[in-house]
């Protein structure tokens, strides 16, 4: 709801200004609009965890007002492999085009930044005599963020089975809806700077756009939005928190879709409601174990699924791979979901996560590259971590929720800068101070 914005007494006395406001604007918007509304290329609804690392910072901050420390070792010291970082180099280097034309949310970098170490990848090719590892070495310095203290879960390209005709049971996979309008509130009221709104027009007035309960008793029904019907209406509940994925026909036909906008309504995370219903053990709550459970209570699952109001709107995907938030195709084991208030998007990440418990940890040790965010995915050191498809990657990435240390890779001299006043805001709320290579130890 609206009132849900007001961040302050003054933005709420001033709800019924904004209301009114938007009101006007967004029906004039919609009375001219030919075109679907932009659509964003991220993976917004990654699996959300069971549980939060305890010492996690609060998504409110920015990663520019938590204390940032340089480590004392070369990135090759953190045990990265030849094999990694050849593979980290290439998805560097298609991120660049971002890196160096656009701002760095987090506030630690700036644009000009990424520059030397952009041109370098760009001239570095197999026929060069430097290898990656020594790319890495030579132009980046690790530092840990907020004490460094990660969680990392995981996720993939879902592979389900679809109709390209309606049949009883099936679930329609929709394209974005017309009447779905977003505005940004910076527009109206420059207080409220970063936040947007989405909803539809109803007899002139901005009301919030349909619930995932309501799509699913059929609000858009014969409006030719569907792409295809899902056979298993649990499988496509899970694409949709995954982002993308592959439909297979039953003509043979293979479709991929990928993100395309959200209904703007919350996300809540259904493993944690069968967790405090008491249906479910904490154990269990894994992608595995719900899809179980709720397949094993067909007559209860409906409604489990539609306490997530959120649902995801779809586009076909011509490219080689689904895309991430920089508009370029993610890699299996190198793609990253971050959040950019924390971690600047398309920069490196070396991960060394907790395996003394077992599980897939061991798989996530290595250096990626930050290429996503994700709607679930929030505040510092909080990462998913892309593992393709296939059934190896749906089970890595289905086991993976694991604790750790994290080290984000910074162009050479720009921690140092950060206190010398060169990235305005960040060099007033960050402190620096020198580190051991601990990254898991606080400050």
């Amino acid at each position: 709801m609206l009132i849900d914005l007001a961040k302050n007494s003054t933005a709420y006395m001033r709800r019924s200004q904004i209301v009114a406001f938007l009101g006007f604007a967004i029906l004039t918007l919609s009375a001219c609009q030919t075109s679907r509304p932009t659509a964003s290329h991220s993976l917004p609804e990654k699996a959300k965890a069971p549980s939060a690392p305890q010492k996690q910072a609060s998504p409110s901050k920015k990663a520019s007002a938590l204390d940032i420390r340089p480590q004392s070792i070369p990135v090759s010291r953190l045990g990265l492999t030849e094999e990694n970082a050849k593979k980290a180099l290439e998805a560097f280097r298609s991120s660049c085009p971002f890196l160096t034309s656009h701002p760095d949310k987090s506030g630690l970098t700036a644009a000009n930044d990424w520059l030397p170490a952009c041109q370098a990848a760009k001239n570095l090719n197999s026929t060069s005599s430097t290898s990656a590892t020594a790319f890495f070495d030579r132009y980046f310095e690790p530092v840990s963020v907020g004490g460094g203290e990660a969680f990392v879960t995981g996720y993939y390209e879902p592979e389900i089975a679809a109709s390209s005709q309606a049949k009883d049971g099936y679930a329609p996979i929709y394209k974005v809806p017309s009447d779905l309008v977003e505005t940004n509130l910076e527009d109206f009221f420059p207080e409220m700077k970063g936040k947007h709104f989405k909803g539809r027009v109803k007899k002139g007035h901005l009301v919030p756009y349909y619930t995932r309960a309501e799509i699913n008793k059929g609000v858009l029904d014969n409006r030719h939005l569907e792409i295809a019907w899902a056979i298993d209406p649990v499988a496509l509940f899970f694409l949709q928190i995954q982002g993308s994925g592959r439909l297979n026909l039953e003509d043979g036909r293979v479709i991929r879709i990928g993100y395309a906008n959200q209904n703007g309504r919350e996300y809540t995370a259904i493993g944690r409601l069968l967790v405090d219903k008491g249906v479910i053990e904490k154990g269990h709550a894994t992608m595995a174990g719900i899809v179980e459970w709720l397949h094993n209570h067909p007559d209860q699952a409906p409604s489990i699924m539609e306490s997530n109001k959120s649902y995801v709107f779809f586009r076909e995907l011509k490219e080689t791979g689904p895309l991430g938030a920089l508009s370029v195709p993610v890699t299996s084991q190198i793609s990253l979901a971050v959040d950019p208030s924390y971690t600047p998007l398309g920069a490196p990440v070396f991960l060394m996560l907790d395996s003394k418990h077992g599980g897939n940890a061991a798989f996530a040790n290595g250096l990626w590259i930050a290429q996503d965010k994700g709607g679930a995915i929030k505040g510092a050191n909080r990462f998913d971590s892309y593992w393709g498809y296939g059934d190896k990657a749906e089970h890595i990435a289905g086991g993976l929720a694991s604790h750790g240390s994290a080290w984000l890779l910074l162009p050479k001299g720009v921690a140092a800068g950060l206190g010398s006043g060169k990235n305005g805001k960040a060099q007033r709320e960050t402190k620096i101070s020198a580190g051991s290579g601990e990254g898991n130890k606080s400050a």
